[in-house]
């Protein structure tokens, strides 16, 4: 279905605390049913709890999420009558809000025995994906295994 006119893109406004716009991104994401004075509450508690592990808070959250970003993916193409899983290059936009998703369902799905709170899951999966750990890294590993896995039919992409 083609569609008609330009696309917009939506301009996100830096977050108050940091003036990151990456940040506000995040905590977009994060946000569920419009309550978005709880989502900032949870990630800057997240981020405060970083702090007082002394780390700088966002140079962990900006390389969490760098960290996190996929390279490579794989999308179905239909040649013939059957179907490939054809690898591709992840382009910018797309990276990060992989990046982002991936980081925030895997802070979502942490065990609540070890965890009590939103924002101490969330700070345990982002120190862990700017150490190269955590179960975002694993997902973007999996997605890179199977890309280098489909490499034979990198000549069906157009």
């Amino acid at each position: 279905m083609s569609r008609t006119g330009k696309i917009k893109k939506r301009t996100v406004e830096p977050d108050p605390i940091y003036g990151n716009k990456l940040l506000n991104r995040f905590i977009n994401q994060v946000m569920w049913a419009g309550k978005k004075s709880i989502a900032q509450k949870q990630v800057y508690n997240a981020m405060e709890a970083i702090k007082s592990k002394n780390l700088d808070p966002l140079n962990v959250f900006q390389t969490a999420v760098q960290n996190v970003a996929p390279r490579m993916e794989v999308k179905a193409r239909r040649v013939g009558g059957a179907s490939y899983q054809v690898p591709s290059e992840v382009r910018g936009e797309r990276r990060i809000s992989l990046a982002i998703r991936w980081l925030i369902q895997a802070a979502r799905n942490r065990s609540n025995k070890q965890y009590h709170t939103f924002a101490e899951k969330l700070t345990a999966e982002l120190i862990d994906a700017f150490n190269n750990a955590g179960e975002a890294i694993k997902k973007r590993d999996l997605m890179h295994r199977n890309a280098e896995a489909n490499k034979a039919f990198s000549h069906f992409r157009w």
